[in-house]
C-alpha cells in the first residue's frame, strides 16, 4: 500500500498531514532548546554554589589539613566537575539535535514545497486540457445545430414549387458547407477527447501517484530522522553517565577517607605548647609573720604565685635574652613547640629563596660568558648591575638563614636542628640541580613550560572553536589549569594545543 495508489484523490489531506509532521519537528527542536537552557542554568548554579563554599586563603589552607575539611573541598571540586558534565550535555544537545534538526527541517520543507508544486502544476495542466475539450465540444454542438438548420432550410426550399433552381442550388451549397464544418468540429472534438483521456489516465495513474509516493518517502524519512533525534536525547546523557558516576564516586570517596583520629592528632600537633603541667601550689603560712614589725613585713611581702602560660606566660631572662631581637621576628612570644615550627618554616622559605638566587646568579654568569665569547649577542657590562644585585641578595639571605638557624638551635636546646621536611638546613645540596639557564638558543626565545602531565580517561571530540580532540589513554601536557569553568588547556605530543573538559583527564603523579 502506498499514497499514490490508495490516496490518489486526497491531495489536501496529504498536504495537511505532511505539514503537521514538520510542525512536530519544529516543536521538538524548541523542546530540546529549552532543555539545554535548563541544563546550562543548573550547571551555572552548581558552579556558583561550589565557588561560594570553596575556601581560599592561608587560614582555610591551614584548616584543609584536616581530613574532614579537605573532604568537603574535594566534594566541592567534584561538584564543579559534575557541573561541567551538565554543560557538556547542553552543548551536545544543542549541536547534535537542535542545529542538525534545524538544517534538516529547512531541507525537508523545501523538498515538500517542490513536490506539492509539481502536483499543483499537473492538476492545472489537466484542468486546462479539460477546458479546451469543453470548448471544442461546445463548438461542435453549435456547428452541428447550424448544419441541422441548413438541412431543414434546404428541404423546405426544395419542396417549394415556387422556388427557382438557383435558390435550391444555393440552399444545397449552404447545407453542404455547414455539414462539412460540423464534421471538422466533430473530428477535432473526437481527437481532443482521445488526447484528454490519455492525459487524464497518465495524470491519475502515473504523475500524481509518483508525486504522492515521493511525499510518502519524504514523510517516512522525516519520521525516522525525528526518531533518531528522540534517541539522541537519551544517548547524549548516557555518554557522560560514566563520568558523572566517577564524580559521585569521588564524593563518596571523599567521605570515606575522613580519619577522625588523624584529625585529632594533627590538631594536637598544631597547637601543643610543650609546657609542663603546673605543679602543686605551696602552702604559705601567714601566721609566721604575725609578730613581725610592720616595717619588716613591708620589706618581705607575701609571695604571689605567677600566672600560668595560658594566661600570662613569661620567659626566663638570661644574658642572651638581653640581646634578643624583637619578639615578632624570632617568634619568642610563642610556646616552644609552636616557635620551633615557625622557625623551621621560615628557614625552609629562606632556603628556597636562596636556591633561586644562586641559580639566577649562575645563569647570569653563564650569560656573561656567552656575551664575552659572542659580543654580537649582547654587551657583558649590561649584566653587571644584575650580578651585583643578585650577589647582595645572596649575602643577605645567607645572613638571614644563619640567624634563624641559630634561633632554632637555641629553641631546641642547642641540639641539632631537625627539619620538618627531612631536608638539611643548608642550600648547598641544590647546586647540582639543572639550571634553567644552562642552555641558550640563538634567539633567546621564551618557551611556555607545562605545569604538569595528565592522561586522558575518555575520548573527546573537539568540535567547538578552541578545543582539540583527544583519545582515551593519551598522555598530555597541562599548559593552563582549570580556572573554575570546567576546562583546561593542554598540548598533545604532536604539538596540537587547545582546551578539553577537566573531568576527562587524570593528573599524573
Amino acid at each position: 500500500m502506498d499514497w499514490g495508489t490508495d490516496l490518489w484523490d486526497q491531495c489536501d489531506v496529504i498536504d495537511k498531514h505532511t505539514q503537521a509532521g514538520l510542525d512536530l519537528v519544529e516543536r521538538y527542536i524548541k523542546f530540546v532548546k529549552e532543555r539545554t537552557e535548563i541544563e546550562q542554568s543548573y550547571a551555572k548554579q552548581l558552579r556558583s554554589l561550589s565557588k561560594k563554599y570553596t575556601k581560599k586563603g592561608a587560614k582555610e589552607e591551614q584548616e584543609c589539613r584536616f581530613s574532614n575539611h579537605a573532604a568537603f573541598q574535594d566534594i566541592l571540586n567534584e561538584l564543579g566537575d559534575y557541573a561541567g558534565q551538565r554543560e557538556l550535555i547542553a552543548e551536545n544537545m544543542m549541536t547534535s539535535v537542535c542545529v542538525e534538526l534545524t538544517k534538516y527541517l529547512q531541507d525537508i520543507k523545501q523538498e515538500r514545497k517542490s513536490h506539492l508544486s509539481d502536483a499543483k502544476k499537473a492538476q492545472q495542466t489537466l484542468e486546462s486540457s479539460f477546458k479546451h475539450l469543453e470548448s471544442t465540444k461546445k463548438r461542435f454542438a453549435k456547428e452541428w445545430a447550424e448544419a441541422e438548420k441548413a438541412s431543414q432550410h434546404a428541404e423546405k426550399i426544395e419542396s417549394d414549387v415556387n422556388a427557382s433552381k438557383i435558390d435550391v442550388d444555393k440552399a444545397k451549397q449552404h447545407l453542404h458547407a455547414r455539414t462539412h464544418m460540423a464534421e471538422e468540429c466533430r473530428n477535432d472534438y473526437a481527437a481532443l477527447l482521445q488526447n484528454y483521456n490519455k492525459e487524464q489516465k497518465s495524470h491519475y495513474f502515473a504523475e500524481i501517484p509518483q508525486i504522492f509516493n515521493k511525499l510518502q518517502d519524504m514523510d517516512e524519512r522525516r519520521i525516522r530522522r525525528l526518531a533518531d533525534g528522540y534517541c539522541q536525547f537519551s544517548d547524549i546523557e548516557k555518554k557522560v553517565q560514566p563520568i558523572i558516576a566517577k564524580c559521585l564516586d569521588g564524593i563518596s570517596a571523599a567521605g570515606a577517607k575522613i580519619d577522625e583520629k588523624q584529625d585529632s592528632l594533627l590538631f594536637i600537633e598544631q597547637h601543643k605548647s610543650g609546657f609542663e603541667r603546673p605543679g602543686d601550689v605551696d602552702f604559705e603560712d601567714y601566721t609566721l609573720g604575725i609578730k613581725a614589725a610592720s616595717s619588716d613585713s613591708s620589706l618581705n611581702p607575701p609571695k604571689v604565685r605567677a600566672k600560668l602560660w595560658p594566661f600570662n606566660w613569661k620567659q626566663k631572662t638570661s644574658h642572651a635574652d638581653k640581646h634578643r631581637p624583637p619578639a615578632a621576628e624570632d617568634f619568642s612570644h610563642l610556646p616552644p613547640e609552636q616557635r620551633k615550627k615557625r622557625l623551621q618554616a621560615k628557614i625552609d622559605d629562606i632556603s628556597k629563596k636562596l636556591n633561586r638566587a644562586q641559580e639566577e646568579s649562575e645563569a647570569l654568569e653563564k650569560m656573561k660568558g656567552v656575551y664575552e665569547h659572542n659580543p654580537e649577542m649582547g654587551n657583558p657590562s649590561t649584566l653587571e648591575p644584575q650580578i651585583t644585585e643578585t650577589a647582595h641578595s645572596i649575602g643577605h639571605l645567607k645572613g638571614e638563614l644563619t640567624k634563624y638557624e641559630t634561633w632554632l638551635s637555641e629553641a631546641v636546646g642547642g641540639d641539632e636542628c631537625i627539619n620538618n621536611n627531612n631536608t638539611p638546613l643548608t642550600v648547598e645540596n641544590n647546586q647540582n640541580n639543572q639550571n634553567i639557564y644552562s642552555e641558550f638558543d640563538d634567539d633567546f626565545d621564551d618557551v611556555e613550560t607545562p605545569v604538569g602531565q595528565c592522561t586522558a580517561l575518555y575520548t573527546f571530540e573537539g568540535n567547538s572553536e578552541g578545543t582539540i580532540s583527544i583519545t582515551e589513554g593519551e598522555l598530555l601536557s597541562v599548559m593552563e589549569e582549570d580556572k573554575g569553568d570546567g576546562w583546561m588547556r593542554v598540548t598533545r605530543a604532536s604539538g596540537e594545543e587547545g582546551f578539553i573538559p577537566s573531568s576527562y583527564i587524570k593528573r599524573s603523579s
